[in-house]
């Protein structure tokens, strides 16, 4: 299946409306086109720089909004980087990502970043990072220094967005993206599933999505995990089976795309974990934290993948 990137929100809506052996049906057959549905990927990902955020995105436990106790963790240093990257390689993660708090870096915590991205590379694993907003002249140094890919997450719709977000606008997101896909720097970009938003606007979400350019290297989709303290933390959840079926429309718009089951894969059965990798996930987070939320244990991914005989893909 080619790559399409002019989706019309009526023809996104109409996968989302499929009976679901349908839509099973079609993602199925796109994944089996673009990739072996036999082996998943490992990614690692370390928070670097955490809490104290001063942007107000009501789902985050590191926002301002937030009442958590979430301590803020100054920059780790290079050594502490160096232990977790040795960690991800014995757990055969082929990309090691970086992730900061906050909406920008500093000039030294970024000078600070690159030096993790030449450990990272120095290691044999892809580098990626998650730093907010980036300048031209950022994105030069990232591409320089040998940066294989970039996480800027949509988060959700633009009209949905704007009720969760005041701090950043939708627009500033979608600069970074554009300044990204100039460069030779992959693009990682996707958002969460659950926060209280309609059908409609994981619709045009995943429209913003699949209508760049240049479809993402990986498209990370997470649900929605609620924590004590943050704004959203009494939002109605949703059924797996809602999530399930936007990853399966995710696969079918961006047939190319590494397709990533991220935050709340931990609040999942086994059984629905399987429909995610039945309909076109691929990749999977290896550690203790995504950045401040809980993933699967090892222990637990090694029982699962091989209940569903699946192996973990290696160089």
């Amino acid at each position: 299946m080619n790559s399409k990137h002019n989706w019309t929100h009526q023809e996104i809506q109409t996968l989302f409306d499929l009976p679901f052996p349908e839509l099973l049906f079609k993602a199925i057959n796109t994944n089996r086109d673009n990739f072996n549905p036999n082996i998943y990927y490992k990614s690692a990902c370390l928070s670097v720089k955490t809490g104290a955020c001063p942007e107000d995105c009501k789902y985050c436990p590191q926002s301002i909004t937030a009442k958590t106790d979430i301590p803020k963790q100054p920059m780790l240093s290079l050594e502490q980087v160096e232990r977790a990257v040795e960690t991800a390689q014995k757990a055969h993660a082929t990309h090691f990502c970086v992730v900061t708090a906050g909406r920008r870096l500093s000039d030294i915590e970024f000078q600070h970043v690159l030096k993790m991205i030449t450990l990272i590379k120095q290691h044999g694993l892809a580098a990626c990072a998650s730093l907010g907003s980036l300048s031209t002249e950022r994105v030069l140094q990232l591409e320089t220094t040998g940066l294989d890919c970039y996480n800027h997450n949509l988060d959700s719709s633009p009209a949905y967005y704007a009720k969760i977000i005041t701090t950043r606008t939708y627009q500033d997101r979608l600069d970074t993206l554009h300044l990204l896909l100039k460069s030779k720097i992959k693009l990682c970009c996707g958002g969460i599933v659950g926060m209280g938003e309609s059908v409609e606007d994981r619709v045009s979400w995943l429209q913003q999505i699949a209508n760049l350019p240049v479809h993402p290297h990986a498209v990370p989709l997470n649900l929605f995990v609620k924590m004590p303290g943050i704004v959203l933390e009494n939002v109605e959840e949703i059924h797996p089976l809602d999530f399930i079926r936007t990853l399966a429309v995710a696969r079918i718009l961006m047939p190319k795309s590494h397709l990533v089951v991220a935050a709340g894969r931990q609040n999942l059965t086994d059984e629905a974990q399987a429909f995610c990798f039945l309909v076109g996930a691929n990749t999977t987070y290896e550690g203790a934290k995504l950045a401040v939320t809980d993933v699967p244990t090892a222990d637990r991914n090694k029982q699962l993948f091989s209940l569903l005989k699946i192996t973990e893909y290696t160089k």
